[in-house]
């Protein structure tokens, strides 16, 4: 019954001498696509041999298998099919949270928080570095000498951050579309094809919605524009490609430790050490990303968090341009923590 709810149609061969060599003409012939030979190995261990024009695809295989290993385990066990079904798909744990406790989340919301949380990682890291690599080039190639004689520092890097994060929007909006156009055409085909695997309770929990969307969007631009203009500062401070990089090492750091705490957001997404964490303006961007994703996060803190990361956004705004148009046009050894303070007090 397993098989056939997968889309096989079955028939019971008659058993005896010669009906496997019958069966082999058949296959051969093209009139029958394959046959399974059940035995004693069969009820014992869950052996079954099968034979067929091609050879199968790991996913029918796996449905063949999983098919005849539960039909052995509802003949040894007894009781009612579903209730032994029930018992080997690993039964099924009810949550109920109290009012104001948060929220809880099951293994497709704690995947999609992980995945979610590592690409914003990689999206924000990369794109933030692209700025630093642009303006480091522009200062060591002279380009912003002439460039600036024409419009002001800040200007110039707000374009250049600005600039590049349209690429990286363009980019997820990609992503976003790709992802869509495989739910509305892919998804529906691979469904009816693997019920048995890919049932539509499974797909409705591990596909992310639009909500997911709009988060990783909103929480994208904030860490962008944090670290972009963060390493905006630190191009423009350095004059070779060495002294960018390990300049940039604090900064890597801000965004490592939120990945180093997101396992642990991730699975008690309510607890203090999260919730002070994920409001921490240079973490918010991935641990408070995590925390909605898995359900721990409420309305109110999702906009304090935004409002919060807003404010930084323009706090660093304010200290990169200051540093930028001072350092964009010197030259020579890296400044040190005392210079790089004067640079802001009076850019």
């Amino acid at each position: 019954a397993r098989l056939e709810s997968s889309g096989y149609q079955l028939t019971e061969a008659t058993a005896g001498p010669g009906a496997e060599d019958a069966l082999r003409e058949q296959v051969s012939a093209g009139s029958l696509g394959g046959y399974l030979v059940l035995g004693p190995e069969t009820l014992a261990r869950g052996e079954v041999r099968y034979m067929g024009r091609t050879a199968l695809s790991p996913v029918r295989s796996a449905i063949l298998r999983q098919a005849v290993v539960q039909a052995a385990l509802e003949v040894r066990l007894g009781g009612d099919a579903s209730d032994v079904e029930a018992l080997l798909s690993g039964g099924h744990l009810e949550l109920e949270v109290l009012a104001g406790g948060g929220g809880g989340a099951d293994d497709p919301a704690f995947i999609a928080a992980y995945v979610g949380a590592f690409l914003l990682y990689m999206v924000v890291l990369f794109y933030a570095v692209a700025v630093m690599r642009s303006v480091l080039e522009e200062k060591t190639s002279r380009i912003v000498e002439v460039v600036i004689s024409s419009m002001k520092p800040f200007h110039l890097m707000l374009g250049k951050i600005l600039g590049v994060g349209a690429v990286g929007l363009t980019q997820i909006a990609i992503w976003i579309g790709l992802v869509a156009l495989f739910a509305l055409t892919g998804l529906p085909a691979l469904v009816s094809a693997q019920p048995e695997i890919f049932s539509p309770d499974f797909v409705t929990e591990v596909v992310p919605g639009a909500g997911f969307a709009l988060l990783m969007l909103v929480f994208f631009l904030g860490g962008y524009f944090i670290y972009s203009g963060i390493y905006a500062a630190v191009g423009a401070m350095c004059s070779t490609d060495e002294e960018a990089q390990q300049a940039q090492f604090p900064v890597v750091l801000l965004l490592v430790v939120p990945i180093l705490f997101v396992s642990q957001v991730i699975q008690d997404p309510t607890s203090t050490t999260a919730v002070a964490l994920s409001f921490v303006p240079f973490f918010t961007p991935i641990l408070m990303f995590a925390r909605a994703a898995a359900g721990g996060a409420t309305l109110p803190e999702l906009v304090g968090s935004v409002v919060l990361m807003s404010l930084t956004v323009v706090a660093v705004a304010w200290v990169a341009g200051r540093i930028y148009r001072v350092g964009i046009l010197m030259a020579g050894k890296r400044p040190t923590l005392p210079e790089i303070i004067r640079w802001v007090r009076e850019g």
